[in-house]
């Protein structure tokens, strides 16, 4: 068993983008620059924007932080993103979610143009993903195409079951591993919560990319030997023992299922790192001007 270290991939990318940024920088280009919205104080969507701004102080990226409190007329925020929209300094940026439930998350998505539109979530930026077209593809399935890419796992004829139907990750993973590349060429199963015959399909599985939101949901009796297990799973548990009061807990009962596989990702450490990453690769490809010239 194969230990999928999302951390080391992580930096081995960021170092390739900060070299490239020094370059840019070394020609008197324009340095690529990040913005993030957030609103309100939850305490995750703290932490991911958090990261996100150090990620960009990193690889030598500007960004810019522009926060709301939770109670922010809708019209605000939209006429923010317009801004940041017509900002030509501005790359790429996000909102982060969740919103207020006031604030409707559709309208805020297809406000933001396209072009911007670093989080991959734009209806356009969707289909063109599921076309094969140039698009900016959602950062968690990216991180994990790019860890499939960096460990030489093989997908091409391989069965695949996605547990998660999410158009975050779910539905855009199905779709990126069934088309032509490498990685790609694979038969891919979607299954989720109604799913009647989950354990013998994932017994099936070359390949099990677990993004339900369900605690050790995946269970050693359902993973086959020398299986891949890719792990999106993060949900917060209660744990009294940490300083924290939590951990995060995957998707996969990892002590189980770990001696079957030939690869796994842990949870925390594995997918993760590379979702924000994958931002950082999509700003750099914006400032490239790679998907919309």
């Amino acid at each position: 068993m194969q230990l999928i270290d999302g951390k080391l991939t992580s930096k081995e990318v960021r170092k390739e983008i900060a070299a490239e940024v020094e370059a840019i920088k070394a020609k008197g280009g324009k340095i690529p620059h990040l913005a993030a919205i957030l609103v309100g104080h939850d305490g995750g969507s703290e932490s991911y924007v958090s990261g996100k701004m150090k990620a960009c102080e990193e690889v030598g990226f500007k960004s810019s932080l522009i926060r709301y409190e939770d109670d922010v007329a809708e019209e605000t925020l939209l006429a923010k993103v317009k801004e940041l929209n017509n900002d030509p300094d501005i790359d790429g940026f996000i909102v982060q979610l969740p919103l207020p439930k006031h604030i409707n998350e559709d309208k805020v998505n297809e406000t933001i143009d396209p072009r911007k539109d670093v989080d991959g979530f734009h209806p356009v930026n969707v289909g063109r993903m599921t076309i094969g077209m140039p698009a900016f593809i959602s950062a968690t399935p990216q991180g994990i195409m790019e860890l499939l890419k960096r460990h030489d796992i093989e997908t091409s004829g391989k069965h695949v079951v996605v547990i998660g139907r999410s158009n975050i990750v779910g539905r855009p993973m199905s779709v990126l591993l069934s088309q032509k590349g490498n990685p790609g060429n694979a038969t891919v199963t979607v299954a989720h919560s109604r799913t009647a015959n989950l354990k013998e399909l994932c017994l099936q599985a070359d390949i099990i990319i677990a993004a339900i939101g369900s605690p050790g949901f995946v269970k050693g009796d359902m993973v086959k030997e020398g299986a891949v297990v890719i792990d999106v799973g993060t949900t917060r548990v209660e744990a009294p023992d940490t300083k924290s009061g939590w951990r995060l807990k995957g998707d996969v009962l990892f002590d189980e299922v770990a001696p079957k596989c030939s690869y796994i990702t842990p949870v925390p450490g594995g997918v993760g790192p590379m979702t924000i990453t994958s931002l950082i690769i999509n700003t750099l490809k914006s400032a490239k001007k790679e998907i919309y010239s």
